[in-house]
């Protein structure tokens, strides 16, 4: 028995998905050849543990994540897709979504898939067994390169020996049901898929033997799935947990895949979205599953985040029980962990809402590095600052000493994931300007002057002639640099903008906050440098990098620094307005005053608090 494709009538006549063969199920559009498709890889991906490669033409990995979710828990496909779950199922959904990132389903949507890329992603991913293909599309679309009719007939030929070559079974889906483009491929094993309401018959042809059976199966389409005609809302037999449960997540194939952009919607503080990286594997939850630890008490704005903390506390138990009890070998595993676990995490408290984000959009030319360790196009607002005004006045003696606390700003990475991030793929706007609703990239013409000796420069110490590229988090500051009077508005003449939403790292920022709150209060070392490696890695590594291949977004990360960048200026214009002295500017976390700054900051190490590191004179006395 071959592998199964999760439809029990289709699997007794085919005898399941042999290696070495190449399936075609071929439908009309809408008569269910995908969600056969979708079957298949979630069967073999989630329920047998084995290692599918899902190669998404035409979809986003949203949708076939979507269809695995809906298919799997069930829950109705049209309110999960619309953010209409009910709190149980948001639940489920979130727990299903837990367990995803543990299965190996290698889902890679990429707008250049073709053949080749699929043929080159088969020797990276070991134990390799099964592809899909989702899906041949008849209708010639220049962007995608498995469309049209003579592209389908190279593609087929391609999977064929792909199949043949590898020993792998192959399964592809075509949406179309015409029977002589089908007898032209002249492939192993067609599956002809015709609807008629809530039925399906699916007819088998072998290519040297003709139609070998005729089958009747059950569109459930309301939970995007197709099932054996005698039950058909039963869900099957709940899997055990894959070999290695734990938050990590497998290694992306090494072919880049891009998204296509989505709307926003008008809602300002969205709940969040389904699945959209690449997907791995869950038991189905069930109703009387143990929940997570509770979080502390009233949770974070009154919200029940314990699902989500659970998630952190189970991988630092799991590290101490590892390491018996070894606090630093338990952090230095937590660490090793820290991207992955990330990704999982964020990816759960993506679950159930609004916004769909792209995971790999076209990198434009001027986000992508020059050299392997060398930087792209964008500016950023990174301090050095120093009060050299101060400095000359303290050095001659027109000022009287002074004495400097140098303070600390609390998980600023963190803290800087409330900001405004493109939802979908960056789109040119030659004419420019600045629409508060969206976020991305901008250029100015030249460098924004500044005049306010006392303040550091809001786009920090960098100093050249012409252009230059500024992130949304820089431009916002500045507008409010020049509402406040201390600057002229920025002169946008042209930029890459998508719709924006601040809500897309806010639940979390705030999971991870009250985690790291609780953890503090608690003493518990590990799950703060845990977090810390978790918020810090997760910002580092969602640009070019090859740690992380759930995402590839390097406006996310400039937008997310930049805000770092940005929060510290707005404490220094704070401390200036309140009657301190600002004396340097370092980086996203340092600030250097003179006066009484408690009576200005709270003291501690809260995201909202700061604490002191040192305090000197100045000027220093010189040494004798």
């Amino acid at each position: 028995m071959g592998l199964p494709t999760g439809i029990r009538t289709l699997d007794d006549a085919l005898g399941g998905l042999q290696p070495g063969r190449f399936y075609l199920v071929a439908a009309a559009p809408g008569a269910g050849s995908s969600l056969i498709a979708t079957a298949a890889a979630r069967t073999s991906a989630l329920d047998q543990h084995q290692p599918v490669l899902y190669a998404a033409s035409g979809l986003t990995r949203a949708d076939v994540a979507a269809r695995i979710v809906a298919a799997h828990l069930p829950v109705d496909y049209r309110r999960l897709r619309a953010g209409r779950l009910t709190p149980t199922e948001q639940d489920d959904t979130a727990a299903l979504h837990h367990y995803l990132a543990q299965a190996p389903l290698y889902i890679d949507d990429g707008t250049d898939l073709t053949t080749d890329a699929i043929a080159e992603s088969v020797p990276d991913l070991p134990g390799l067994a099964l592809v899909v293909v989702d899906r041949l599309q008849t209708t010639e679309d220049p962007r995608l390169p498995l469309s049209g009719p003579s592209q389908i007939t190279d593609a087929a030929q391609a999977l064929a020996h792909l199949a043949r070559t590898h020993e792998l079974p192959v399964l592809a889906a075509v949406d179309t049901d015409d029977p002589h483009l089908i007898a032209a491929l002249s492939l192993d094993i067609t599956i002809t898929l015709t609807r008629d309401a809530d039925q399906i018959h699916a007819t088998i042809t072998e290519r040297d033997l003709g139609p070998q059976a005729t089958l009747t199966l059950r569109a459930d389409l309301a939970h995007a799935r197709i099932t054996d005609p005698a039950t058909p809302y039963a869900s099957p037999t709940i899997p055990a947990p894959p070999p290695t449960a734990s938050l990590h997540t497998p290694a992306q194939p090494p072919h880049a895949p891009p998204q296509a952009p989505t709307s926003p919607s008008p809602d300002p503080m969205p709940s969040e979205p389904v699945p959209t990286a690449r997907t791995a594997a869950p038991p189905r939850p069930s109703p009387g599953r143990t929940t997570a630890p509770p979080s502390p008490e009233g949770g974070y704005a009154n919200r029940d985040y314990s699902y989500f903390i659970g998630m952190i506390t189970q991988a630092v138990d799991e590290a101490l029980h590892d390491h018996d009890g070894d606090i630093a070998a338990a952090t230095e595993a937590l660490v090793k962990k820290a991207v992955p676990n990330a990704m999982a995490l964020f990816e759960a408290t993506r679950v159930g809402g609004n916004y769909e984000h792209t995971v790999y959009p076209e990198t434009l030319e001027f986000l992508r590095k020059k050299t392997k360790d060398g930087a792209d196009e964008i500016w950023e607002g990174r301090h050095n600052w120093t009060n050299t005004h101060l400095m000359d006045a303290l050095q001659n003696g027109t000022h009287p000493p002074i004495t400097v606390n140098a303070l600390d700003t609390n998980a600023s990475f963190l803290s800087a994931f409330k900001t405004h991030l493109p939802i979908g793929a960056l789109i040119h706007d030659p004419d420019g300007g600045f629409d508060p609703k969206r976020s991305g990239i901008y250029r100015l013409p030249t460098r924004p002057t500044w005049h306010h000796p006392h303040l550091p420069d809001p786009i920090g110490n960098r100093r050249e002639d012409g252009p230059v590229l500024l992130d949304d988090a820089t431009i916002r500051l500045l507008i409010r640099c020049a509402r406040l009077g201390l600057c002229e508005a920025p002169h946008i003449t042209e930029c890459w903008t998508s719709g924006a939403s601040e809500g897309l790292l806010e639940k979390f920022r705030r999971v991870l906050t009250e985690a790291r709150t609780h953890a503090i209060e608690s003493d518990d070392t590990v799950t703060v440098e845990y977090i810390k490696a978790m918020y810090s890695k997760f910002t580092s590594t969602i640009g070019e990098s090859s740690v992380n291949r759930d995402i590839r977004r390097p406006d996310w990360m400039h937008i997310i620094r930049s805000q770092a960048f940005a929060n510290l200026w707005y404490k220094s214009h704070r401390a200036h307005s309140n009657g301190l002295t600002v004396v340097r500017v370092r980086g996203t976390d340092e600030l250097h005053v003179a006066g009484d700054w408690r009576a200005v900051f709270t003291e501690g190490r809260l995201t909202t608090q700061m604490k002191q590191k040192d305090q000197y004179p100045l000027p220093r006395k010189s040494a004798r």
